[in-house]
């Protein structure tokens, strides 16, 4: 059997694609396809080579059980609308498509919250301008005005979700396992069967954080005539609600291996949701041979309990130094809670290449920082960036044996965990 992590290069995104079967009866998934710049010079070759290791005719595509897009956040969705408008294209020119997808799995927007997404750029743009769900617009600047700016960035996204469920419509796709239904973690669920060996257990977003989610993004579009109480509202829509109630999080199994699959979620909440599939006793631990880590090795999404409870024998980081990712406080807990056990970690770029985009990002808070601090003079600045207290090249070469564990995803060059038989390229 096969059961392998295809883990690509995807800037500050996730992009994963998921080996399992047989050679003679291979199964595939993508998971996630990254922001811009990622599906042209990483996803696309890759599925292009899987193509020729196939032995594929041209006008032959190839198939895909699984599309899975872990929640609607552009660093995960993008490289997937990429793909998805390609296949479009080419349907509508009536060309042979290179790929075809037997289910997809995708929870829109308006399907988590029950009502048009419409409804929800209605209310934004009264209070904040049209400019506030483009896609690639600054948001920092909206901060200014005393908005968040991480839940403008999830606002963008649902156009893109909404975009992804039409050109699914347009190209047949549709969830098999699931349905017209959300997929959601629930008490009493049985694992999805994909076939071919490959189980996948849902344990995560969860059915109560969902109904909240719905309960108070109702509450703000009828209230969104008031300014001051849409500023607090949408606030909310931040870490602590839409990308980690939103984030699908899976548990892999192919034999007695295991893949726990994480997407941006909140490192408590998928303790929660391992624990409501009875994957997880209270305070107990568990044992996979494959974690993505949630939110690209974010400190925000994660805490020591987790590292605690989930051990793993390959932990993957994804993330380039944007936006900080992968946190040097993170690999901190990693250490200091790891057990004296062999265990390699994955980066998506090199130490040095990340460390660059960290120390950018420092900088670009701190200034943020200092401005806030001339309205409000409680408002703490962080110090400057030193290499020594804050790079990882300094965290690595302080911890060389923990350095030693680290292996780095290469440009243009496969980088496979083979957990059971070698894929073979």
């Amino acid at each position: 059997m096969i059961f392998s992590l295809d883990v690509r290069r995807a800037r500050k995104g996730d992009c994963l694609l998921l080996h399992y079967g047989t050679k003679k009866i291979p199964g595939l998934a993508i998971i996630d396809g990254g922001p811009a710049n990622v599906y042209t010079p990483h996803l696309k070759p890759r599925i292009m080579q899987i193509r020729k290791a196939r032995g594929l005719a041209d006008d032959a595509p190839l198939p895909v059980d699984l599309l899975m897009v872990s929640h609607i956040d552009d660093d995960h969705i993008n490289g997937i609308l990429e793909l998805s408008g390609e296949l479009v294209v080419a349907k509508k020119e009536k060309r042979p498509p290179f790929l075809k997808v037997r289910s997809l799995w995708h929870n829109t927007f308006d399907d988590i919250l029950g009502n048009d997404p419409k409804e929800l750029r209605t209310a934004v743009t009264a209070s904040f301008g049209v400019a506030s769900t483009a896609p690639a617009v600054d948001f920092d600047e909206f901060e200014q005005e005393g908005l968040n700016p991480d839940a403008l960035k999830v606002l963008a996204s649902v156009e893109q979700g909404a975009r992804l469920r039409d050109d699914a419509r347009f190209l047949g796709w549709s969830n098999v396992e699931f349905g017209k239904h959300l997929i959601m973690a629930a008490g009493g669920q049985e694992p999805a069967d994909l076939k071919k060996g490959l189980t996948l257990t849902v344990a995560g977003p969860m059915q109560p954080e969902l109904f909240k989610l719905q309960k108070e993004h109702d509450a703000w579009v009828k209230e969104q005539e008031k300014k001051k109480k849409a500023k607090k509202t949408l606030a909310a829509f931040t870490d602590t609600s839409v990308p980690n109630l939103s984030s699908l999080v899976v548990l892999a199994s192919v034999e007695d291996q295991t893949m726990l699959l994480t997407g941006d979620a909140r490192g408590d909440k998928i303790l929660e949701g391992l624990e409501l599939m009875g994957l997880l006793k209270p305070g107990g631990k568990l044992h996979v041979n494959v974690l993505k880590m949630p939110h690209h090795g974010s400190d925000r999404n994660m805490n020591r309990p987790f590292f605690q409870q989930i051990t793993a024998d390959h932990y993957v980081f994804s993330g380039n130094g944007e936006h900080g990712n992968p946190e040097r406080e993170t690999l901190q807990m990693l250490l200091d809670e790891s057990d004296d056990v062999p265990f390699a970690i994955h980066l998506t770029y090199p130490v040095n290449e990340i460390d660059v985009e960290r120390e950018k990002d420092w900088n670009k808070e701190q200034q943020k920082e200092k401005t806030r601090k001339k309205r409000n003079p409680d408002v703490e600045v962080r110090e400057k960036w030193s290499a020594k207290k804050h790079s990882l090249t300094a965290f690595f070469a302080a911890n060389p044996d923990f350095g030693k564990k680290v292996s780095i995803v290469e440009e243009n060059v496969p980088h496979v965990i083979n957990l059971l038989d070698d894929v073979g390229f």
